[in-house]
């Protein structure tokens, strides 16, 4: 049985350039692409490149519309926590003026008002 034989440089140069002839000559036997097909490729990207730029269209579409509903969420609650708010303060205010001991001039005119009831009841 022979030994492995080492290729030296002249063979490994001789060997690329017979694949480069090899591939050079595909090449050129290789027909031109009839203009039909590369019209029809032309067209089925063109078509492709549309569906994208549509879907991207519809994608930031919806990303708008769920920014403005997360918008107008936020601005309800908002909203709401603002009148749960006032309702607060008003029911505080509301208490403590029940709470609150009349003072001299308002038990005055309670006084007053019941002295021209009793007055006015007499002269009928």
């Amino acid at each position: 049985m022979p030994s492995y034989r080492e290729p030296s440089f002249q063979d490994r140069t001789a060997a690329a350039a017979k694949a480069k002839q090899k591939a050079l000559e595909m090449l050129r036997n290789k027909p031109a692409v009839d203009p039909a097909v590369l019209e029809e490729r032309r067209k089925t990207a063109e078509a492709r490149e549309q569906a994208l730029a549509a879907e991207r269209a519809a994608k930031a579409e919806a990303l708008a519309q769920a920014k403005a509903e997360k918008k107008a969420l936020k601005e309800a609650e908002a909203a709401r926590k603002a009148q749960e708010e006032a309702e607060a303060a008003e029911a505080a205010a509301l208490k403590e003026a029940r709470l609150k001991p009349p003072s001299a001039a308002e038990m005055k005119a309670a006084r007053d008002a019941r002295y021209a009831a009793r007055k006015a009841r007499a002269q009928r």
